[in-house]
């Protein structure tokens, strides 16, 4: 009963972010549902004390990055920099491979270490007007986006930055680096399906006559500008943010240190605010990076950027404001469904499977589409598992760096189910809905799923590493 019950409460919740409700008043809808039928006394409690804590600790730590995010993709649209890149972009691969330049801008952001969050609003204003001056249908970027975004580049290949491939290294003693080849394969096995199936999608849509789409919402206003920037001038942001990214993520451990204190200058005796450094400087790190981003494209192109700023920035904002909201409510509903007395049901009947990276793969790619968070999902999967995964593993004679990167690739397997918060950011972003883009995102998710027993399978056929 208790796992229908935490089975219920996931359907539900997406159920109604297909139909196109507000994860924000569904998303705790369902989660104390489950807790009513589970102990109704414990309602008020796990509201106040779990979901709205979890939520108000993500937003606390996730909105600047979601707010510069959408300022900084704001700035990139209305400076025109977006069309000058797209221009070049359309000149050097065509038209035809409009889909795979999308992907390429998506994975080197990835890659280089940028926010998913950040990427999507981001490469949103390139992919809009690539995909209207290629004539592609607007509902299969969301699909080209998470391809990008969403999967190689996050977990697959080795030494992605992303906290998905960096988790597994405090339960392993392993690095980022761990399993190269088994991860590089991987990686081309997703990229070279997704855009095999992405681009059966483009002609399936061009024979039907289908184009861009009209009367759609949250289009990037078309560049009044005059001429476009150079292609090298419009793409130093992105490039700034990249390598801002990485230097300050260096940079800023060693000059703070583990830890850092002040004391506030108010009347009285303050208690002195002690900073953990550690958790917090690689949102730091993203922050300033977005930040120089912005003033490059300002020392680039002014005026018109200060023309439209008033308004252009407005709708930046709520667009950020919707995105936060909607991702921190899923990640509120995962901690109250990781609570119940169901999640520890679903768990322990995973620990059944007897392969032991089979059993790592589906343990933590199924507790990633529970929670709809792939590290959230990871996180518990190995807290609560690693010792038994690596005492099987050990018995096998299995090498950790094939236990990280199996975990890594796992949980961006399912988490992207309907009601993941990456997955509803990036529909409110491109101002899609479930009904017209998830269907792409859907095959996405389960390309990245086979990739990972297409992993398994190598390494048990051949011992590649």
């Amino acid at each position: 009963m208790a796992f229908l019950i935490v089975l219920a409460a996931l359907c539900f919740l997406m159920y109604v972010a297909y139909r196109g409700h507000s994860v924000i008043l569904f998303a705790p809808v369902a989660a104390l549902g489950a807790v009513l039928l589970t102990d109704p006394a414990l309602v008020a409690p796990m509201f106040t004390g779990l979901f709205m804590d979890k939520m108000v600790g993500f937003l606390k730590l996730y909105f600047p990055v979601f707010l510069l995010g959408a300022i900084f993709g704001k700035v990139i649209e209305t400076s025109g920099f977006s069309k000058s890149i797209v221009a070049a972009t359309i000149r050097l691969v065509g038209r035809e491979r409009a889909m795979l330049a999308i992907v390429a801008v998506c994975a080197l952001l990835t890659y280089g270490g940028v926010s998913l969050f950040v990427v999507v609003f981001a490469v949103y204003p390139f992919a809009a007007e690539l995909f209207r001056q290629s004539d592609i249908p607007k509902r299969l970027i969301p699909g080209t986006i998470a391809l990008g975004a969403f999967t190689f580049t996050m977990d697959a290949l080795p030494g992605t930055p992303q906290i998905q491939n960096i988790i597994p290294t405090a339960f392993f003693g392993t690095d980022t680096w761990a399993a190269p080849w088994l991860g590089t394969l991987g990686g081309v096995f997703i990229l070279i399906v997704g855009l095999i199936y992405l681009n059966w999608r483009r002609r399936s849509a061009l024979k039907a006559g289908e184009g861009y789409g009209t009367q759609l919402v949250n289009e990037p206003a078309p560049f009044a500008g005059g001429t476009l920037a150079h292609p090298l001038v419009a793409i130093a942001p992105l490039l700034v943010v990249g390598v801002a990214n990485k230097l300050f993520s260096e940079w800023l451990p060693r000059f703070y240190g583990k830890q850092h204190s002040f004391v506030p200058a108010v009347i009285g005796d303050a208690a002195p605010v002690v900073q953990e450094v550690s958790k917090v400087a690689a949102i730091w790190a993203v922050e300033g990076a977005l930040l120089l981003g912005i003033a490059t494209v300002l020392a680039f192109a002014w005026k018109p950027v200060t023309k439209s700023f008033a308004e252009g920035s407005k709708a930046a904002i709520g667009g950020a404001l919707l995105a936060a909201m909607n991702t921190a409510s899923e990640y509120g509903f995962g901690a109250v469904i990781a609570a119940l007395p169901g999640f520890l049901v679903v768990a322990n009947a995973l620990g059944a499977i007897p392969n032991p990276l089979v059993n790592e793969a589906v343990t933590v790619t199924a507790l990633a589409g529970i929670t709809g968070s792939a590290s959230g999902g990871m996180s518990i999967a190995l807290a609560a598992m690693s010792e038994t995964f690596i005492a099987n593993a050990q018995a096998a004679n299995i090498p950790m760096e094939v236990l990280h990167r199996v975990a890594s690739m796992a949980s961006g397997g399912m988490d992207t189910l309907p009601h993941n918060g990456a997955v509803i950011t990036l529909l409110a972003v491109t101002g899609l809905t479930h009904r017209q883009a998830y269907k792409d995102v859907f095959a996405i998710t389960l390309i990245k799923t086979a990739a990972v027993f297409v992993v398994i399978a190598t390494f048990y056929a051949t011992g590649l590493v």
